[in-house]
């Protein structure tokens, strides 16, 4: 099998070489040299949306596997992740692509269930899920790509979901730190990049006020969701999870940083925010609509609690820190990964409801696309997406300014394609192109402006299993192609990137 993987490896980079020599070039008017010297440049992934393999090497369920049996009416196509694009089998395939294009990094995230199937130290380490990941980072490194490690990506061990409700209890903290250290202990001697979750905000706003992403919770009158408290869950499970932010890189700063050299943060998410008008009222609401999003987590890490807007609006409902988890929580991190989507016009509104308490609800804001008849950016192949680069220069300046300029990585930026045209059509993506274009050019002017950042990765690196959307939205640089055995191809924004990245 490996000699027929080599061999595969191989015959992939012949392709490339000789399909990027026909490809139709795309040039910018800068490239990797117009950025600060060692600033990196990579891709993204993610376990469950990767990988594959749900019920192999001794890999227990997670609360994704759960969900998607559960409410395959709440994914586009009622599918789930249990072959993904198959990286568990593929990965040295894939890596070879990544080399190709000449990507410096990968974002990958653990698979809790892969490494403890029952999500307890005491319920044994599989091996054979240590084994998968060592390897991936030996590959990785092998072929000069640097792993940048998520700890948590939302796949929760169902195990954990079943004994105690997962992350609405506080007895989750103790078993994220048990389980990042494994990870510390494992792979830590190779990994110099740590990122305790990705986007606490979508797991807890999704998965326990929405109730459209895992575990599904949300209120009964909301209809759609067995069980579930919109107004109050969503704080709690937020609180518990900065928590178990704060209590990992306590560890890993007094346990594990001197001696493995690493660094250590968490991949926050936000849309930026744009007035609908010039009247008090509505900039007031951007700036609450920031705060319940981004402020959420990024507040408490800075200044150790949540933002007086929260506090107001939210009262009793929002959890307090005491003093020691407050400095506990201040400074936990050596950098901030965020993630950068889209912007969205917002307008206030006054709440008089005091019965159907929701999260959405209680910022007294509303978010639209749409001001005067137009829409706020380009369209995309998702419908609630345009591209708004100016806003990523925003929220990096916006954070540097109000977050005591602290070092970012951009740990997504990417916009998706609708799945409904041909793989040879699918390649062809010259909006990616502009998309990385015009974000890339918005990124280097936030740091022109001061702004600290030291990297940049797509989402998405390959086509994958992208949530809600299924597999009916593509955000890849490269094209899996679902009808003919997951094959992969580079698409347009891949041979772009490779130019781009030539010194």
């Amino acid at each position: 099998m490996a000699t027929q993987r080599s061999l595969v490896a191989g015959l992939m980079v012949v392709f490339l070489v000789c399909a990027f020599a026909q490809s139709e070039h795309v040039y910018t008017p800068f490239n990797r040299t117009s950025f600060p010297p060692g600033f990196v440049f990579g891709a993204a992934s993610s376990a469950y949306q990767y990988e594959g393999a749900a019920k192999e090497g001794g890999k227990g369920p997670s609360i994704w596997d759960t969900f998607t049996k559960q409410f395959p009416g709440k994914i586009l196509n009622g599918s789930n992740g249990d072959v993904a694009n198959d990286f568990y089998h593929r990965y040295k395939e894939d890596v070879q692509l990544l080399k190709f294009i000449g990507l410096d990094g990968f974002r990958l995230s653990i698979s809790w269930s892969r490494v403890l199937p029952r999500g307890k130290l005491s319920g044994g380490v599989n091996k054979e899920g240590v084994n998968f990941y060592n390897n991936l980072i030996n590959y990785l490194l092998s072929n000069g790509v640097q792993p940048y490690v998520t700890i948590f990506h939302w796949d929760l061990p169902q195990a954990l979901e079943d004994e105690y409700g997962g992350f609405l209890s506080p007895r989750v903290v103790d078993d994220f730190v048990d389980f990042a250290n494994l990870c510390f202990k494992e792979f830590g001697d190779r990994v110099k990049h740590w990122i305790t979750m990705n986007e606490p905000w979508s797991y807890s706003y999704g998965g326990y006020d929405a109730g459209l992403l895992a575990p599904g919770r949300c209120s009964a009158w909301m209809s759609f969701c067995p069980s579930g408290n919109s107004g109050t869950e969503p704080y709690v499970v937020a609180h518990n999870l900065l928590l178990s932010h704060a209590a990992t890189v306590k560890l890993y700063k007094q346990k594990y940083q001197a001696s493995q050299k690493g660094q250590i943060g968490i991949t926050l998410v936000c849309y930026w925010m744009v007035p609908l008008t010039e009247s008090t009222a509505d900039k007031e609401a951007a700036q609450r609509a920031i705060d319940f999003m981004y402020g959420w987590y990024i507040h408490p890490i800075t200044y150790g609690e949540y933002p007086k807007s929260m506090r107001t609006l939210v009262g009793k409902r929002l959890p307090k820190f005491t003093a020691e988890q407050a400095e506990l929580l201040i400074g936990s991190y050596d950098f901030i990964g965020l993630n950068y989507y889209i912007a969205n016009y917002v307008y206030n509104v006054h709440s008089a409801n005091t019965v159907n308490l929701s999260y959405t609800t209680d910022s007294n804001s509303v978010q639209t696309t749409v001001r005067n008849g137009k829409f706020i950016g380009r369209p995309t192949g998702v419908s609630t997406f345009f591209m708004y680069p100016k806003g990523l220069k925003d929220l990096l300046v916006y954070t540097k300014e109000k977050y005591k300029n602290p070092t970012i990585y951009i740990t997504e930026n990417g916009m998706g394609d609708n799945n409904n045209v041909s793989r040879e059509v699918g390649v062809k993506d010259d909006e990616r192109v502009y998309f990385y274009n015009v974000h890339l050019q918005s990124l280097k002017n936030a740091i022109d402006a001061g702004v600290k950042v030291k990297g940049y990765f797509t989402w998405s690196f390959l086509d994958n299993f992208e949530w809600l959307s299924g597999y009916m939205q593509r955000f890849g640089i490269g094209y899996v192609d679902y009808n003919d055995g997951l094959k992969r191809y580079p698409k347009k924004s891949a041979f772009w990137f490779k130019k781009f990245l030539l010194k």
